[in-house]
This record gives structure tokens, C-alpha cells and sequence, in this order.
């Protein structure tokens, strides 16, 4: 190989390597707009004010979570505030325990999440109860019923 042969493969492979970092940035910034995506789905339009999707989530949490989990989210003496647990909790780590349930036994306390995998009106809107919980746990929800955003 002649030195001009050297000289442009060394130029391509700087070339290459340059194009595949540059590739894998962006690889990496999609991977994490799409976790931002997945982590808070909801949408607010303005104070109170959220999709059909969060709306509904509010709805469903009152039929089932709110009894032991208390209003909006916040906690109650059966159960933790889901809105400080969200604020560390990832959602398939929620959804997890949602449809398998979860026993703690702390300091010779016993607290017990039941399973709601079975439960038909839970597990078909999930992500929506999710997604009420998660803007009230990152601040985009106030306390209270929410109102829905204009179609």
C-alpha cells in the first residue's frame, strides 16, 4: 500500500468513527426523548386543565386506589402517597406492582398492595391512572377533580 493509500484509509476511518459517534449521540437523545415520553405521558393545557387520558386516570383512581391510597393520590393511614412514591418510582416499576401486587414487612409492620391483574377496568386503563398519578406527582396537577383539555 502506497503512502496515499495509507493516508486517505486512515482520513475514511476517522471519517467513519466520527459519523458513528455523532450517530450514537443521537441514538442516545431519542432513546431518552422517548423515556421522557414513556416516564409522563400526560398532557396539561392549562392549570388543572389535562387529557382525556389523565382525566380518565383521575376517574378510575377515585373507583379504585383512592379507598386505601387517599384523595388525589396523597396518601392515607393504609397506604403511602403514590404522589411522593412517583417521584422515584419508574412506571413499569408502578405497573409491576399494580398487576402483581406487593407485601413490605418493615420494622414489624406488614403493608400489603393487592394485585389488581385480575381486575378488568384497572388493567385496561393502567397507563391513564398512571398518568394522573405521575402530574401530580411532578407538579403539573393540582389537588382536586381536573378538568379536561378542549378536544
Amino acid at each position: 500500500m502506497t503512502r496515499g493509500q495509507h493516508l486517505l484509509l486512515g482520513v475514511v476511518v476517522v471519517v467513519l468513527l466520527a459519523v458513528s459517534v455523532i450517530a450514537g449521540g443521537f441514538a442516545q437523545q431519542q432513546a431518552e426523548d422517548y423515556d421522557e415520553e414513556y416516564e409522563r405521558p400526560y398532557r396539561v393545557c392549562a392549570e388543572n386543565t389535562v387529557d382525556f387520558g389523565t382525566y380518565n386516570g383521575y376517574r378510575r383512581y377515585d373507583g379504585f386506589c383512592l379507598r386505601c391510597h387517599g384523595p388525589d393520590g396523597a396518601g392515607s393511614s393504609y397506604a403511602p402517597s403514590l404522589v411522593e412514591s412517583l417521584k422515584t418510582l419508574r412506571r413499569d416499576d408502578f405497573n409491576e406492582v399494580v398487576v402483581n401486587g406487593r407485601m413490605n414487612l418493615q420494622a414489624g409492620q406488614q403493608s400489603v398492595m393487592p394485585s389488581f391483574g385480575h381486575v378488568e377496568d384497572v388493567m385496561l386503563y393502567l397507563d391513564d391512572i398512571y398518568s394522573y398519578l405521575k402530574a401530580r406527582s411532578d407538579g403539573k396537577l393540582g389537588r382536586g377533580r381536573p378538568k379536561r383539555c378542549p378536544s
